[in-house]
């Protein structure tokens, strides 16, 4: 049974193991927990004003994260969507119950548009957030609040009800 629960303290290990796994080892990003300073202060970067941190738990264990960032001017980021490969796919629905769980957060607080950033390897997600209503955009056109990674090479936005 897989649970979406808001990150507390007792999640940062489980996602921080959960995203660097995704990104050095299945991925071979040459990313460290250092460069991700938002993953060492989860409650100061994402859960502040409109925006919130989530886990997918399995029998307590981290399985998927997805973020949202209040990004100001009914504007949200979408950050650091990872499921585990093993919890993966149409048939487990953790990453599109993670990503329920963000859209109707976002969509209460008012956030009106959602954008994010991804890298070319992820082809997956592409698929993934193209058919949950999220069309690719140039980089010209994000936000001037929208944080921008170094590695992200493909960008997304997504229109909200309301």
């Amino acid at each position: 049974m897989i649970e979406v629960v808001p990150f507390a303290p007792t999640h940062q290990p489980g996602v921080i193991d959960v995203i660097l796994s995704i990104q050095q080892v299945e991925f071979g990003v040459p990313i460290t927990v250092e460069d991700q300073p938002d993953l060492l202060d989860i409650p100061g970067y994402y859960q502040q004003g409109s925006g919130n941190f989530w886990v997918a738990l399995s029998d307590g264990e981290v399985v998927g994260t997805i973020a949202l960032r209040d990004i100001g001017n009914h504007q949200g980021a979408l950050r650091k969507m990872f499921v585990k490969p093993a919890y993966r796919g149409k048939e487990k629905g953790v990453a599109r119950r993670l990503l329920e769980e963000l859209i109707l957060s976002a969509t209460r607080a008012g956030i009106r548009d959602l954008y994010l950033g991804t890298i070319d390897a992820f082809v997956a997600a592409h698929r993934f957030y193209e058919r949950n209503g999220f069309v690719q955009t140039p980089a010209a056109a994000l936000p001037e609040a929208f944080p921008l990674m170094g590695v992200d090479t493909r960008f997304y936005h997504r229109r909200l009800a309301g």
